[in-house]
């Protein structure tokens, strides 16, 4: 199993609604959307491939309050960090956001993933 596949399978149960990289403009709030920032590229000397992936995937939330937002990403952050398929630590606190065009609030974090290839 890829590791968005197991991401979307830890969020799925505290919100419906997940998406990689964006959700179409007139999605139902609550929804998450997920995306690759970056992360480390093991190499080792040998030429051999890695079994392991890391990636630095930023969460995000979108609400229609700010306590929902919040609370929905501690119980994402507790899910993830829980996981017993990957192994995972946030890279960062909660960052809160609004969207003003969409009437929106945001919360959003940052962690680093490992997970079997």
């Amino acid at each position: 199993m890829m590791l968005e596949e197991k991401l979307v399978a830890l969020i799925k149960p505290i919100c419906a609604r997940v998406k990689p990289d964006f959700a179409p403009v007139n999605t139902e709030l609550p929804y998450v959307t997920f995306q690759q920032v970056g992360g480390q590229a093991p190499d080792f000397l040998d030429g051999l491939v890695p079994s392991l992936e890391n990636a630095e995937v930023q969460v995000n939330i979108w609400a229609k309050s700010r306590l929902e937002a919040k609370t929905l990403m501690m119980q994402i952050e507790v899910a993830i960090i829980e996981a017993t398929t990957i192994q995972a630590s946030p890279v960062s606190a909660c960052v809160a956001d609004f969207d003003y065009d969409m009437e929106r609030y945001g919360a959003r974090q940052d962690f680093s993933i490992w997970s079997d290839r």
